[in-house]
């Protein structure tokens, strides 16, 4: 009963508009209080749990996405991706698939992504003839894939959860990651045969080699961490400290769009937005850890034993569940509800920790493009200036595409453990 209202009345803050961490802390700590648990030791518990080296690598991400972001660097992916397939038949909506791609390697944000990519693209398209709609979901769509291809900001929130390796997280984030890019890749070539999208211009040879010359600084941002990271050279925290500082060095002195006078502001703004995701994860470990003492989750094993389902229609149920909580609830806010629910059925059912989180990422991949509150949506119909309506009708093919693409990942679990295990 107490697990109940705990859960009703958090929910109750989300829909009310509390922020996350408040909804968190807020349902965890009255709980707690109701249970007779000294609330000292819920302090405690927030406190220690963001007491570790790996979390130390989240403020030095976002520094690196908020001067990646603002340096330029989405105009100049974009301009290297347009030398390689730009001259195609719905060439301009490939590009957005390939420079989303690189750039989420480098954001680690959804929402980061999208903004970056749609503020140059989406005018871009609408201008050379491609439906808004179709543009906003391309754009909407291929911008998920920045908590889906590594380093992820969302992976790192799911690694101190479960306590599964935050390196092993972003190796099964790679193969997915290619996956949806391929599976977008694929639908832009149909749907723009189908609607006759005009090519643009083959870049000539000096154009080619100029732009991506001028692309490869941003470009071996990411690689210099995945470097560190898979060949023991470095740390994830460490590498994350390369990466924010290499970010700094190349929108000063590389790309110089960012001004000396302007690295301060910046870097605030980044510490404000690392601020936040701070106060998420302290209250959401508390909050786990209230839903462990609870006892919902060996009731959740129970029923699961009682029913005797399988792994496979635990899964099917889960996504169902999650597609729904998607719809209503912030994606961070449902893989903060859910994770440390379900971890014990995960043993249980004999389901790796590892694909459920690449699961998770996907699900909450979907929920950033569906109404009413998929962020993305509002990001892009921002941007473009277009009715939500709009936004919302571009974006259901791709809802469809990123659904199937769920189930591939569901229940193939192969193609997010493979790489995992071959290099760990």
């Amino acid at each position: 009963m107490e697990a109940i209202v705990g859960l009703s009345g958090m929910l109750a803050l989300m829909a009310l508009g509390a922020p996350i961490f408040v909804a968190l802390g807020v349902a965890a700590l009255v709980m707690l209080g109701l249970e007779g648990q000294p609330l000292m030791d819920g302090a405690a518990q927030a406190i220690s749990g963001i007491n570790s080296t790996t979390f130390l690598a989240v403020p030095f991400f976002v520094m690196a996405a908020t001067f990646m972001q603002k340096g330029g660097i989405a105009r100049i992916i974009i301009e290297a991706a347009e030398t390689w397939v730009g001259h195609l038949r719905g060439g301009l909506g490939l590009v957005c698939v390939i420079a989303t791609t690189l750039f989420a390697a480098i954001s680690g944000s959804s929402v980061v992504t999208a903004m970056a990519m749609g503020t140059f693209l989406i005018p871009a398209m609408v201008d050379r003839g491609y439906d808004r709609p179709f543009a906003l979901g391309i754009v909407g769509a291929s911008g998920t894939l920045g908590i889906l291809i590594p380093p992820s900001l969302s992976m790192i929130l799911y690694g101190l959860i479960s306590e599964q390796s935050v390196p092993r997280l972003f190796l099964a984030g790679v193969v997915p990651g290619m996956i949806q890019a391929v599976m977008l890749a694929g639908y832009v070539i149909w749907y723009s045969r189908k609607k006759g999208y005009a090519s643009g211009h083959k870049a000539t040879r000096a154009e080619f080699i100029a732009k991506n010359l001028r692309a490869l600084p941003a470009i071996a941002i990411p690689l210099s961490v995945f470097a560190g990271i898979y060949t023991g050279y470095a740390t994830v925290t460490e590498s994350a400290g390369v990466a924010a500082v290499a970010s700094v060095l190349v929108a000063l002195f590389v790309y110089r769009e960012v001004r000396p006078a302007q690295v301060f502001g910046m870097a605030t703004e980044a510490m404000k937005t690392a601020s936040g995701v701070t106060f998420i994860v302290m209250f959401a470990l508390l909050f786990a850890h209230w839903i462990t003492g609870s006892g919902v989750p060996t009731k959740l094993v129970g029923l699961t034993t009682a029913w005797d389902l399988s792994s496979w229609q635990f899964l099917l149920a889960l996504n169902v569940i999650m597609i729904v909580m998607g719809m209503f609830l912030d994606a961070v806010a449902v893989m903060l509800i859910v994770t440390p629910i379900v971890l014990p059925v995960l043993h249980q059912l004999g389901i790796d920790p590892l694909h459920f989180g690449i699961v998770l990422i996907v699900n909450m991949e979907i929920a950033f493009l569906t109404p009413p509150i998929g962020l993305n949506l509002f990001v892009l119909s921002s941007i473009a200036r277009a009715p939500m309506t709009e936004a919302v009708r571009g974006m259901w093919p791709f809802v469809v595409l990123m659904a199937v693409f769920l189930m591939l990942i569901t229940y193939i679990p192969e193609i997010s453990l493979w790489l995992p295990k071959a290099m760990m």
